[in-house]
């Protein structure tokens, strides 16, 4: 629901952005080229914006897959962090699909200002697509430095190790003190 009121928001603040040719679901979002929506001709934020549903429908294959790896292992903290992704990318979708449909619309009546609109709405939903993309492998891939609870290690100690263990060090020589002179001479 937040992403959501991201896009709405980020709509509703006027910021008129869309992208270039939409990119591979390779593409990092970084090397995505900004332009205006007025900038892009008609014809052509018709062919992107179907472009970019079918970049997020293959994105939301790919989650899916993550979300079952992390079902097979068992590994709910994996689920619930790919699960997470796979809503909101869900959710972008719907966004996008219903923005696609109103583009049309508003292109078939000539409106600018709506088709500029449902465009950057779907624009911006792809690039957050591919964020949320990359934000899922890292579920699956960040969770091979956490250690069960119950794991056990044992550790083999090779014999032939120059001075034993450096984590016990010998203890220090004993200090003798001689004791002050009985008399004194002066």
């Amino acid at each position: 629901m937040r992403t959501v009121g991201m896009v709405a928001a980020i709509v509703a603040t006027g910021v008129a952005v869309a992208q270039g040719p939409v990119p591979s679901p390779r593409t990092p979002p970084a090397a995505v080229a900004l332009e205006k929506a007025s900038e892009v001709p008609d014809s052509q934020k018709l062919e992107r914006s179907t472009q970019a549903l079918s970049v997020m429908r293959d994105v939301l294959r790919q989650v899916i897959g993550k979300v079952e790896e992390a079902r097979r292992t068992k590994d709910v903290v994996k689920l619930n962090c790919a699960n997470e992704k796979l809503t909101q990318i869900k959710g972008l979708l719907r966004i996008s699909e219903q923005a696609d449909v109103s583009l049309q619309e508003s292109l078939t009546r000539r409106e600018v200002s709506t088709s500029e609109h449902e465009y950057t709405k779907v624009m911006i939903a792809r690039q957050k697509v591919g964020q949320l993309r990359s934000e899922a492998e890292e579920c699956i891939g960040q969770l091979a430095f956490r250690t069960d609870e119950n794991l056990f290690v044992e550790v083999e100690e090779p014999e032939n190790l120059p001075g034993g263990d450096p984590t016990r060090p010998p203890p220090p020589d004993d200090i003798f003190v001689r004791p002050p002179p009985a008399s004194p001479i002066n």
